[in-house]
């Protein structure tokens, strides 16, 4: 191995990224930044250096539909700012095509290109326990199934759709679609049509991104946390970050979670590589299985790969603790 690859190399490009500026003069659009993956991944992303436009429909006026008013935009760039980078709160419903486009035209205007694109966009939780979970499609409320194809694949569409002719002005554009489970893992249905379908459609999406941005020299990835402990998710569960394993006694497979910020290094890791179109453009992948690759750790130094897990034990009915997947 020569000096270059050795500089190159997943596990140095993740220590790189550590702590330095390795994304400086990069410009990142996280949509749906508001809380959990999204917010993290700004905040990552800016202490990378980078300049982060953040968006999502939660202000410090108003909510959205999922009625948390604990997290805002807002907070989300100020976060960004405080981490090193420049963070950017732009409120956009990315279901409305004029207002990405404004997005976009802001964007455009300010900086003059997008280097990365980040696909968060979901924001449909609150329509799992009452509406999805449990039931079949057609005993599916149909209002309440289309929301959620409109909130987990149709507003990436959009948000692709208008983002990527400035995205490829980029030296090296980068497409992130965030979603549920990665190609392998959602082989297995996941619970009902409508979310198996919002879930599987980001997978897709950057695998045919993947085949239209390697002539711009651009790589285009579906990325999956694990077991994610967002900030819904501890509330759920009657938690915080700093007391989580209390819930393990309801949830047993809890004992598998990540924090946010798992994914959101695994993601800068990616950010930083300067080969990350051989190794990962047009594929799925997850956050345990990037933190290998990169050499990345959770919060707490630990590894967590919550899919193998969820493979090996869950369904499989392996014997083994869940430590050896940590």
């Amino acid at each position: 191995m020569n000096d270059m690859s050795k500089e190159t190399s997943p596990q140095n490009v993740a220590r790189n990224t550590s702590g330095e500026a390795r994304l400086a003069n990069r410009i990142a659009l996280v949509a749906g930044a508001t809380r959990g993956a999204g917010r993290a991944l700004a905040v990552e992303l800016g202490r990378a250096g980078a300049t982060v436009y953040v968006t999502g429909r939660t202000t410090r006026e108003r909510a959205s539909e999922v009625g948390r008013t604990t997290e805002t935009i807002e907070e989300t760039a100020e976060l960004v700012t405080a981490a090193g980078g420049t963070g950017i709160a732009v409120p956009t419903d990315h279901l409305e095509e004029e207002q990405v486009r404004a997005l976009v035209q802001r964007i455009e205007l300010d900086r003059g290109r997008l280097d990365i694109l980040v696909n968060d966009l979901w924001g449909g939780e609150h329509l799992l326990t009452t509406s999805v979970f449990g039931k079949k499609s057609w005993e599916t409320p149909l209002a309440d199934g289309l929301r959620i194809l409109d909130l987990g694949a149709r507003s990436h569409v959009i948000t692709a759709a208008l983002a990527l002719p400035l995205l490829i002005r980029s030296d090296a554009p980068l497409h992130v679609e965030v979603t549920d489970g990665t190609a392998v893992s959602n082989r297995r249905y996941r619970e009902n049509m409508y979310y198996d379908l919002a879930k599987n459609a980001p997978i897709r999406l950057a695998f045919g991104l993947g085949q239209e941005l390697a002539e711009y020299g651009g790589t285009a990835v579906a990325v999956s946390p694990g077991f994610m402990r967002s900030e819904q998710m501890l509330a759920h569960f009657g938690v915080t970050e700093e007391n989580w394993r209390d819930a393990i006694a309801k949830e047993p497979a809890f004992a598998i979670a990540e924090s946010p910020s798992y994914l959101a290094r695994t993601v800068t890791a990616v950010a930083a590589d300067p080969n990350r179109a051989e190794r990962w453009n047009g594929k799925s992948t997850s956050s345990g299985e990037l933190a290998k690759v990169y050499g990345v750790r959770d919060v707490d130094g630990s590894q967590p790969n919550a899919w193998a897990y969820f493979e090996d034990v869950i369904h499989n009915g392996k014997e083994a603790s869940v430590e050896d997947y940590r």
